[in-house]
């Protein structure tokens, strides 16, 4: 079980697929102020580029990298997809936290993504289109 901050909140584990851990969220969960900045950074790329889903990644010195879903008829990449290929194009070599919102589900494929440049333990905040918690993942 973890804690977000929020005064008696608790989420239940449950092993999702590759070792990717879904955790149920109560609605009373609050986000830290830097977990709503990245929320906020994901709306603005959702709603910027009018797609499915925004997504925002902070490393692990303060950095953040925003992208929005490549829906091409050559080319499909998630919004998380993509902002974790921008981090580690830059340079990245550790990450702290993500966020996605949009209406679909976080796919397997995005946290590995995410698992693959910052490695276990790290969270995946979803939120629906309005910023709302929905869920979290942790890697």
């Amino acid at each position: 079980m973890r804690d977000l901050g929020a005064k008696g909140v608790v989420l239940m584990r449950n092993l999702g697929a590759k070792g990717a851990s879904t955790l149920a969220v109560m609605p009373d969960v609050q986000l830290e102020a830097e977990d709503r900045t990245l929320v906020t950074l994901a709306r603005s790329a959702r709603a910027r580029a009018g797609t499915a889903e925004g997504a925002a990644v902070r490393d692990t010195d303060g950095r953040t990298y925003v992208a929005a879903t490549v829906a091409l008829t050559s080319l499909r990449v998630s919004a998380l997809q993509l902002a974790v290929a921008m981090a580690a194009s830059s340079g990245v070599t550790g990450l702290e936290a993500a966020a996605v919102v949009g209406e679909a589900g976080t796919d397997p494929p995005d946290v590995d993504a995410v698992r693959d440049l910052g490695g276990t333990g790290l969270t995946v905040f979803r939120t629906d289109p309005a910023g709302e918690l929905v869920r979290v993942v942790t890697t």
